[in-house]
């Protein structure tokens, strides 16, 4: 049984950083991706990052710059490291998880896998 377990948000001042971490257990895949995805209040859930078992990363232009994708294969967890936090980052943040193959790793439709979310509030 997959399971991802999202860890890491909380409540911060614009400007400021959090590091989100996502530990995966229970899946078989020799190649996958794992990505970070958010949705704002009342809006559509958006792909933020991603990391595949080569350390290829994809980043939303949104977050280019203030963002870091990275993962730890002996411990199966990845992070986002969130620095320069404005009030628009403000979100759940979901982590999940695909079979490697040619996609874009940023569309949610490519994800088999997700976790609960993680609440992230900036305030201004």
């Amino acid at each position: 049984q997959v399971q991802l377990v999202e860890s890491g948000g909380s409540s911060v001042q614009a400007g400021g950083s959090l590091r989100l971490s996502c530990a995966a257990s229970g899946h078989t895949y020799s190649r996958y991706y794992l990505g970070w995805f958010r949705q704002p209040p009342a809006k559509k859930r958006e792909g933020v990052a991603a990391i595949d078992t080569d350390g290829i990363t994809a980043y939303a232009d949104s977050v280019k710059g203030r963002f870091t994708i990275s993962k730890d294969n002996a411990k199966n967890t990845v992070y986002l490291q969130m620095n320069s936090l404005k009030p628009e980052d403000t979100a759940m943040y979901y982590c999940a998880l695909s079979r490697w193959k040619y996609a874009d790793y940023l569309a949610e439709y490519e994800y088999s896998y997700w976790g609960q979310g993680t609440q992230v509030t900036v305030s201004s």
